[in-house]
């Protein structure tokens, strides 16, 4: 007896021990953490770690899965990021299998201490639900005490014969039966179990914990809440189909404000990866503190356990049977401290991977960032280089105007055709270094376009009737013209209107009233209105004078001296006249040589013979042209013989040339 005592004693530590040993080495080698020291056994990390604790690591768990996976589909844009954001998922989703994984393996380990803790009176509530569990591992128990007997029947079988065979098959059979009906009561056990676990959310010890998670396993996709198999290997979540994500992968930037938006994008995801970081960690500060005292307290086991296997030496029955049954316990209780850490460790494991895969993403999203900052800033180089050298053209060509073009009309044109390209260059740059995509922009440009084009008719009318006025035959400032039956000077000419400056007496020579009247551009489109101006390079109107002598006079002496007076009062100013006539010939196809030479004119009336002189006059003289006119003609009437002067008709201007 002595000796199998022995024997089972040197078999039971080198089954459980050796696996101790050997599992605990895995994880003090695969996991970093601080270990405290427990005094007790599996019941000191049940105590340290409550059903509020599971609740609560699940929770923030599943929190932190849907925060992560909701920013991530957010910020990717790129097969880069599809790529990070796949690889991400999958594992994400083993890391919260793990957590449900650990909680139901803490429920376990839990529901021991909840039924030995709730007191057992008649007045409780809860018993029943205590009954259930008690039940319920007890039929765990005989189930498991049932396949054991009949694996040892199975080993006895294949080396019996004959007639002890057949006993053995008898004893598998009558077995076989009694676990089939022990697996259904069990079966049975566990389902009321499971309902009132999810009926009762909020009750105490193993049935509050269980409905719990199950609740929470509800609010995710059910192949997260998957157990792991029992190979341990960790189950695939199903693919995802992205091809409409790949349909709107937002394109590589082409233009300055491209550029600009991709960087704010790129800034975001930064952000965004730096808080999926924080909270990663986090959430490994939480399962680290759930692991310390499951690790202490295998450190305590493998303690005692050392401690048992030197007290192995012994060769008292009693105590060799008390020892082995110590070791029986130690290495359950291992076992089930054991299943709650593993998918606790995978579980760090797998928050490691997924920390260093946000990390490599935020590195390529800020190489990215750089990259693009760097595109920007070449390109706004090249943007003010580029507006640099349009603006020295316009420079030079501005001298090129100052230095060769000397009419001041004519350099004005210039001068507003240069700003008018200028400008219109620098848009077209702008435009095509901003643009992001130019077919967007111009279908855009033509809707505003057109909707411009209908609310801004008169407005756009008007600037293009001022490309007219400033033409060949336009108008300029100083002319004197004649618009809608009113007279002035021109004071100024802009992009939408002109001003004028009304003359008072109604004639061109007449002096500014003091009032100025605005017309628009447009007006030169409009059939009714008519706008009469000054042949350019040219000042001058015609005048005329009406004399009435008796009838008694002398036809050729009146034709005679009239003449005279006119050749005197004209000879100051033929040169003027000369010049203006010229520059009546540049500008307009045909003029008559005589055109700017005054004209008299006599006939006989019944009053007696009337003479008519029509002259023209320089604007700016033709007060001074007319008093010297008279004068000469009253000189030549009182010069012997005298003339009978009886009517005069005061000059007035007839038309404009």
């Amino acid at each position: 007896m002595m000796a199998s005592l022995l024997k089972s004693k040197r078999k039971s530590r080198s089954g459980g021990l050796g696996k101790l040993s050997a599992f605990a080495a895995a994880v003090f080698l695969g996991l970093s953490g601080v270990l405290f020291t427990c005094p007790t056994l599996g019941q000191s990390a049940s105590a340290a770690l409550g059903s509020s604790d599971v609740v609560e690591f699940l929770s923030k768990t599943i929190d932190w899965y849907r925060q992560t996976s909701s920013a991530e589909q957010q910020i990717a844009t790129d097969p880069v990021d599809l790529a990070f954001g796949d690889n991400n998922r999958r594992t994400a989703d083993d890391v919260v299998r793990m957590a449900f994984d650990f909680a139901r393996q803490q429920e376990q380990l839990l529901s021991p201490q909840a039924t030995a803790n709730q007191p057992q009176t008649p007045n409780n509530k809860l018993s029943q639900y205590q009954g259930l569990v008690q039940a319920a591992a007890n039929e765990d128990q005989q189930v498991q005490q049932t396949r054991t007997e009949l694996s040892q029947l199975e080993q006895k079988k294949e080396a019996a014969t004959g007639k002890k065979r057949k006993d053995l098959d008898s004893q598998i059979a009558e077995l076989n039966s009694e676990l089939g009906l022990m697996q259904a009561r069990r079966d049975v056990l566990h389902n009321m179990i499971d309902f009132v676990g999810q009926a009762n959310t909020s009750g105490l010890g193993t049935v509050g914990l269980r409905g719990q998670i199950e609740q929470l396993a509800r609010s995710v996709p059910a192949y997260l809440s998957e157990p792991v198999n029992k190979g341990g290997n960790l189950q695939s979540s199903p693919p995802q189909q992205s091809s409409s994500k790949t349909e709107t992968l937002k394109p590589a930037p082409t233009g300055i404000w491209g550029y600009i938006a991709d960087l704010f994008h790129l800034s975001r995801k930064e952000s965004t990866l730096k808080r999926e970081i924080a909270s990663t960690d986090a959430l490994e500060q939480v399962a680290s503190q759930l692991r310390n005292p499951l690790l202490a307290t295998l450190k305590t086991m493998i303690q005692n356990g050392d401690q048992l296997e030197h007290q192995a030496d012994t060769s008292d029955p009693a105590a060799l049977v008390q020892e082995k049954q110590k070791l029986d316990q130690l290495t359950a209780e291992y076992r089930q401290i054991s299943a709650a850490l593993v998918p606790l460790s995978k579980q760090a494991i797998l928050l490691d991977i997924y920390k260093r895969s946000l990390s490599a993403w935020y590195d390529t999203v800020k190489n990215d960032y750089l990259e693009d900052l760097k595109n920007l800033l070449v390109r706004l180089g090249g943007l003010v280089v580029v507006i640099g050298v349009v603006l020295g053209i316009g420079e030079l060509w501005r001298r090129t105007i100052f230095r060769y073009v000397q009419d001041t009309r004519r350099r004005y044109q210039f001068l507003l055709l240069r700003r008018i390209v200028l400008w219109t260059a620098i848009g077209i740059i702008l435009v095509f270094t901003f643009a992001t995509e130019l077919s967007s922009i111009v279908t855009f440009a033509g809707l505003i376009t057109a909707g411009v084009a209908v609310a801004l008719q008169n407005v756009i009318v008007s600037i293009v009737g001022y490309f007219f006025l400033i033409g060949k035959y336009g108008i300029r400032v100083g002319d004197r013209v004649q618009v809608a039956g009113v007279k002035g000077e021109v004071v100024d000419i802009g992009m939408v209107r002109f001003h004028l400056m009304e003359l008072a007496g109604g004639t061109m020579d007449s002096e500014p009233s003091g009032r100025v009247v605005a017309f628009s551009n447009s007006i030169v489109f409009q059939s009714t209105a008519g706008l009469f101006k000054q042949i350019p390079g040219t000042s001058f109107v015609w005048h005329e004078i009406k004399l009435t002598f008796a009838p008694e006079s002398d036809y050729h002496t009146v034709r005679d001296r009239a003449n005279h007076a006119v050749e005197a009062a004209f000879s100051a100013y033929q040169d003027n006249l000369e010049r203006q006539r010229q520059e009546m010939q540049r500008s307009l196809t045909y003029v008559s040589a005589s055109a700017l030479k005054p004209k008299v004119t006599l006939h006989f009336a019944t009053s007696g013979i009337e003479v008519l002189i029509r002259y023209p006059v320089v604007l700016q003289k033709a007060a001074e042209i007319d008093e010297h006119l008279m004068h000469e003609l009253f000189a030549e009437v009182d010069r012997e013989p005298k003339l009978k002067l009886i009517g005069t008709e005061v000059p007035e201007t007839k038309a404009v040339a």
